[in-house]
């Protein structure tokens, strides 16, 4: 049987991606938490706040380290796989991804250890300033990734000569045409992943009656966030869909199963793409909610599949489900947060006990959204590696065999089932030991700092603040 080296490739980085893209999407919105966490602390010397931060950081460090080890497996892949892509694009993508180790690497590794082990050894004020840094530390590397991951989307800035891409223009490659909606949508869904991941720690705590002030605390600031964070998130996902149309219309036609450009085309609910027939089975949708989502108007016209060539259009079943699978819990995300708002109403958010169970049971749903979203993006892009001006097959390395890529591939499957479950399984030990299991440390931590010159406090800060 001959092994098909470009499809193994792709499996393996698909694979390796997949694997890559939940750690930062969590750890981009807990640095933030854990600096609004103990910003709060150094405004109110709440030691509770001082418990959640130990808490938290404990989890993001191990979820960081897998973040880098991931990170630095998929770079890897460009000069075992895919290295004609790599000498091809190397004039942009190589500053790109360098500026994000001199500008976001350096700055997270060097406040990360004063995050990590320098409670007792700097200054309060230090310490917020490093968990800030931390934060800021994330953003930056985000910009780059989704820079440069965006240019292959969308390229801009640069002219091909000779197989090889020059950049003609520094500004136009980095914001390139779909870098500030992807930039912002990925920001989002990063945030919406880490607060549901969080509100379902606290309702699983609330559930078993287990820390319950923390977990209270954490359930409540965090819902208001995301009631603000899912309704943005559709709303940014909107602008997002318009700006796809605008530049690769090819891929919305994927995500919307529509063959043949006409207008009042209607919104898929369920339908089954067939590529080899062209057309779609059982479609279930409403009709012309398409054309008004995509064109503001019934009677727009949505491009359709049938105007380009079969060799150049998405896998229209893979886009199609990823899609509607991302959107689908985009909205439940709307609707966990708009009945949070009515149980708060009503005085019932913290005993609801079904509501509890249905944040359980969203904290996985996070991640599986960024999983289809990303699915959709990359999916949608082929048979294109850098959108227009290079298929995915220019950029193999040429003396790649099957056998080669799918030794790799099996290599990538065995290193990452045992690293992840142990990383996992960790987190998992430390999210059930709770943070009251911080009680002893945090007293300690905090009697220090109230032995050094600090602000005085509130009233309600020392009624927390006398032991039991």
């Amino acid at each position: 049987m001959d092994l098909d080296p470009l499809l193994l490739s792709r499996i393996q980085f698909a694979f390796v991606v997949s694997w890559h893209i939940i750690f930062p999407a969590f750890t981009i919105g807990l640095a933030s938490y854990i600096a609004v966490l103990e910003g709060l602390y150094f405004k109110t010397n709440n030691p509770v706040y001082l418990r959640l931060s130990k808490f938290w950081i404990k989890i993001f460090a191990v979820s960081f380290g897998m973040g880098v080890v991931s990170g630095i497996v998929m770079s890897f892949q460009f000069g075992t796989n895919w290295s004609a892509f790599a000498y091809a694009s190397a004039n942009f993508m190589g500053p790109v991804l360098s500026y994000e180790v001199v500008t976001a690497f350096f700055l997270e590794a060097t406040f990360l250890g004063v995050l990590l082990f320098g409670r007792s050894k700097v200054p309060q004020g230090a310490h917020l300033f490093a968990a800030c840094m931390v934060a800021i530390g994330t953003f930056i590397s985000s910009f780059w990734i989704l820079s440069a991951n965006s240019w292959m989307q969308t390229p801009a800035g640069v002219e091909m000569i000779d197989g090889v891409f020059h950049v003609t223009s520094w500004i136009e490659a980095i914001f390139n045409p779909s870098f500030h909606v992807r930039f912002a949508h990925m920001v989002l869904a990063a945030f919406l992943t880490t607060g549901f991941f969080v509100v379902g720690v606290s309702a699983w705590y609330l559930l078993k009656n287990k820390a319950t002030e923390s977990a209270k605390i954490m359930f409540s600031m965090t819902l208001w966030l995301l009631v603000v964070l899912a309704p943005a998130q559709v709303i940014m996902g909107d602008l997002h869909g318009l700006n796809t149309l605008e530049h690769q219309p090819e891929k919305v036609a994927a995500m919307e199963g529509n063959w043949e450009t006409r207008g009042n085309v209607p919104l898929l609910l369920f339908a089954i793409p067939d590529a080899e027939q062209e057309t779609n089975h059982f479609e279930v949708g409403i009709p012309s909610l398409a054309s008004v989502i995509l064109k503001h108007d019934p009677a727009g016209e949505v491009p359709g599949l049938l105007d380009w060539e079969p060799e150049d259009r998405p896998v229209v079943g893979v886009v199609f489900w990823s899609f509607r699978v991302m959107v689908a819990i985009g909205f439940l995300m709307v609707a966990v947060v708009a009945a949070s708002l009515f149980l708060r109403w009503r005085g019932r958010l913290y005993d609801a006990r079904w509501f509890h169970r249905v944040c359980v049971a969203m904290m996985p749903m996070s991640f599986i959204a960024v999983l289809a979203g990303w699915l959709t993006t990359e999916t949608g892009r082929f048979p294109w590696v850098v959108h227009g001006m290079m298929r995915v097959e220019d950029g193999l390395t040429p003396a790649l065999t099957g056998g080669a890529a799918l030794t790799s591939l099996l290599v990538y499957i065995t290193v990452y089932a045992v690293v992840f479950a142990a990383g996992a399984y960790y987190i998992l030990k430390l999210v059930q030991a709770g943070p009251d299991k911080e009680e002893a440390t945090t007293r300690d931590v905090h009697a220090e700092y109230r032995r050094r010159p600090a602000r005085p406090m509130s009233a309600a800060d020392e009624a927390l603040d006398t032991p039991e």
